[in-house]
């Protein structure tokens, strides 16, 4: 099994920051929010709040966004997928990302691989657990996959550090580069 981080790995941006920016240009009420979503920077920038609080704040929009909206974004940016992914991707593959699960099941669904990610309530931006990132990814995974070994993992975040660990080869991602973690 391979397994690779999602944003600025085999997807060159943040999807959530995506996502966000395309939905206050569609849906005009998330607009609404745009003083929350500044809080919700500043204050895990300045790290006053964990990163699953900070995230929630950002996701304040999310009431104001239609139940398809996640399938029409990647509609429209299915076709940004990193092409080097995309010529060595496998059926066993496996996404696991700090990004929301609603957000990213579209496109697992169109590509194919298994995904986790972090549970957050698509209709009131909620979560419904820990923030998928650092350690929190090595338990989500061996409470789902064991000790089922890793081939290769590839990610842009030494903060993957945990997940690089336990897998037989690493990868760190820099654009279209790929180097020995």
């Amino acid at each position: 099994m391979n397994v690779y981080d999602f944003d600025k790995t085999i997807y060159p941006v943040d999807s959530t920051l995506e996502f966000y920016r395309w939905c206050l240009k569609r849906y005009p009420r998330c607009r609404r929010t745009l003083l929350w979503s500044a809080w919700a920077g500043v204050s895990m920038g300045l790290r006053l709040r964990s990163r699953t609080k900070g995230k929630q704040d950002l996701f304040r929009f999310l009431p104001y966004v239609p139940a398809e909206a996640p399938a029409a974004f990647w509609q429209e940016h299915l076709q940004y997928i990193n092409p080097w992914y995309l010529a060595q991707r496998r059926e066993d593959d496996l996404i696991i990302s700090a990004s929301p699960e609603f957000l990213l099941r579209p496109v697992a669904e169109a590509l194919g691989f298994a995904l986790i990610a972090s549970p957050v309530e698509q209709a009131t931006g909620r979560y419904l657990g820990e923030n998928c990132n650092g350690a929190e990814k090595v338990r989500r995974y061996r409470e789902k996959y064991g000790d089922t070994p890793i081939e290769g993992f590839w990610s842009d975040s030494r903060g993957d550090s945990p997940m690089a660990a336990i897998a037989e080869r690493a990868y760190l991602v820099k654009g279209q580069e790929r180097e020995p973690w």
